[in-house]
């Protein structure tokens, strides 16, 4: 693909840099499962070869990827207005985070990342993005238009013919020149679907697709696979949502007798398991598993990008370089052990090379109400003692270290035979940032319901549920110290 800078190009934008700070990855707990989350050999042989490092680099990377994912949702809270996007650097390394202000560069310092100032915040550049969504939004040409933290710029692919137009709209919309980039490509987007055999879903009278992530009932797709009330095979089931375009997701309710499993298909003869949806931040491998082209991975280019395929706009996307191909729409997208989103559509193939859109799977999860499933074994019931009193603190406790996480009560878990509301009030130490989980047991593993995620000390869960296996995990996000946790039940 042709990404060469153009004389057209609205502007070009240059960061300056700060200070280095090195960058020490400790291995971190995964807050849904309450134990380090590991790399699966097929995730890392599959990096190796597609990223071209050696088995040394790979655990490098990953250890960065992983701090850079934890580090992020912080230095977004403190930084608020002045945060100006998070992205690792190209060799995997480093995690830089902009500022608009350089005094807080000392935050970012502190959180163990590389601070760079910028002229403009992320929600500056998004704004940017969303104002040009509706000047750009179906013009024949332009493709795709995305934010892009790396340069502080909101970059607008369209092709060579329309160089011109796509920098006359940018001028006509209002937006801040000097924020837009308009470069050349090649890029032609399409739907990722194909009317061929596979192993994978059919819908209707057999067009194919891959599925994403297994959810509580079903699992969630790519919405341009199928309307709502569409009926699939192999599994069966019927789309109980779906939105295309604008946004390009979907949710299959299926039937009795499918077993939803955290787990996604690596097409070596196994699997890979899905301990989470923490978002991977702008730089981080990503592997994308599809029923056409199987198990390939590249990296994350940018979020937020807004992509004009032949029906119309979706907006919101990660743009990658994996590559896919037709009938590998829908698939699941995962960095380490972490689910990002379903494929959407993209360039190219997986001969050549190309990139590829994903709608982000924490959204499909939130539009729809929807629990993430996750990998894990069968729980045997035992007794877990007296639940706490209403209101208070009081019942369970431990010490934590920053980055660490506890499952309560007892390292267990406690039965409710009826429904109602289940409360948890954590109090954690003053001057760290705990946060709260509420788990409930799908039949095959542990799926978060509720959580508790503020920048203080303490959380409260109040979840109104039906009767089954819960647990608390309590994470230390920053800070360490001890912290009690009282627990109601109905």
């Amino acid at each position: 693909m042709n990404r060469k800078r153009t004389a057209l190009a609205i502007a070009g934008l240059v960061a300056a840099g700060a200070a280095v700070t090195a960058l020490t990855i400790p291995a971190s707990a995964d807050p849904g499962t309450g134990t380090v989350a590991p790399i699966a050999p097929e995730v890392q042989a599959a990096v190796e070869r597609d990223l071209g490092l050696t088995p040394g680099a790979a655990q490098e990377r990953f250890r960065a990827e992983e701090r850079a994912a934890r580090v992020e949702p912080g230095l977004r809270r403190q930084l608020g207005e002045t945060f100006g996007g998070g992205w690792l650097s190209a060799d995997g390394k480093t995690y830089k985070v902009g500022v608009t202000d350089k005094n807080q560069a000392r935050k970012v310092k502190a959180a163990g990342a590389e601070p760079v100032t910028v002229a403009r915040s992320e929600r500056q550049l998004d704004a940017i993005r969303t104002r040009l969504d509706g000047v750009l939004s179906g013009v024949e040409g332009i493709p795709v238009w995305y934010t892009d933290v790396t340069t502080n710029s909101v970059v607008v692919k369209a092709h060579a013919g329309v160089m011109t137009k796509a920098a006359d709209l940018v001028r006509g919309s209002g937006v801040d020149g000097a924020a837009v980039r308009v470069v050349e490509s090649t890029e032609a987007p399409r739907p990722l679907i194909d009317v061929i055999g596979g192993n994978a879903y059919y819908i209707g009278s057999g067009t194919r697709c891959s599925i994403g992530f297994s959810v509580n009932g079903g699992f969630v797709t790519a919405g341009h696979c199928g309307s709502n009330g569409a009926s699939t095979t192999q599994p069966s089931g019927t789309f109980r949502g779906s939105s295309f375009p604008g946004n390009d997701y979907a949710w299959v309710q299926v039937a009795a007798g499918n077993t939803p499993r955290g787990l996604v298909n690596n097409y070596s003869g196994g699997t890979v398991t899905v301990a989470g949806s923490t978002e991977a931040a702008v730089g981080s491998s990503i592997c994308r598993s599809g029923s056409t082209t199987g198990w390939r991975c590249g990296t994350i280019q940018a979020r937020n990008s807004s992509v004009t395929y032949p029906q119309g706009t979706v907006t919101g996307l990660i743009q990658t370089t994996v590559c896919a191909e037709p009938g590998d729409s829908g698939g699941s997208a995962i960095s380490g052990s972490q689910a990002q989103g379903v494929t959407s559509g993209g360039s190219g193939n997986c001969s050549s090379g190309g990139t590829t859109y994903f709608q982000p799977v924490n959204e499909i999860l939130s539009v729809y109400g929807l629990t993430l499933v996750t990998g894990g074994g069968n729980p045997t019931p035992t007794p877990t003692g007296t639940s706490t009193p209403p209101g208070g603190c009081t019942g369970y406790s431990g010490t934590l270290s920053a980055g660490g996480s506890q499952v309560q009560p007892n390292n267990s878990y406690y039965q409710s035979t009826v429904s109602g509301t289940h409360g948890g009030r954590l109090c954690g130490p003053a001057g760290a940032d705990f946060d709260l989980f509420l788990q409930k047991w799908n039949g095959s593993s542990w799926a978060q319901v509720a959580k508790s995620d503020s920048p203080s000390n303490n959380e409260t869960i109040s979840y109104s549920g039906t009767a089954g296996y819960y647990r608390y995990v309590v994470q230390a996000y920053a800070g360490s110290g001890a912290y009690t946790l009282g627990i109601t039940k109905p």
